[in-house]
């Protein structure tokens, strides 16, 4: 089943989190994450921060495309998403194999093994 666009947006935008956070600084951490993880909203963020809602509304934009830019830089989460594309094609070709004992199915999963291995 396809999933909708809304929550695409969302599990890449934690994915997008999850790689680059590091690269953030500890305000915009915390921030990001009451609003996102702790479902706060911005007027209580503001309130526990000393700073106002649209402050928090600006620094959200500010994270978001700072983390788009990391991503549009290194890739990694495009390169996360295709290399588990991959190994769920290696399980099903896996699997494949194991019902009918095809010998094709077998030379690609070894090319698609080849091709992760080699992206290291």
């Amino acid at each position: 089943m396809p999933q909708s666009a809304d929550v695409d947006s969302i599990v890449t935008g934690d994915l997008l989190y999850d790689f680059y956070s590091d690269l953030l600084t500890d305000h915009q951490k915390r921030i990001f994450e009451k609003v996102t993880f702790d479902d706060c909203s911005l007027s209580e963020v503001a309130r526990e921060e000393g700073i106002s809602r649209q402050g928090v509304s600006d620094l959200l934009r500010r994270v978001d495309a700072q983390l788009k830019g990391y991503e549009s830089k290194l890739g990694l989460v495009k390169r996360f998403l295709a290399q588990r594309k991959e190994i769920r094609e290696i399980r099903r070709l896996s699997g494949e194999f194991l019902e009918n004992g095809d010998k094709e199915l077998v030379r690609r999963i070894v090319s698609l093994s080849e091709h992760l291995l080699n992206e290291s």
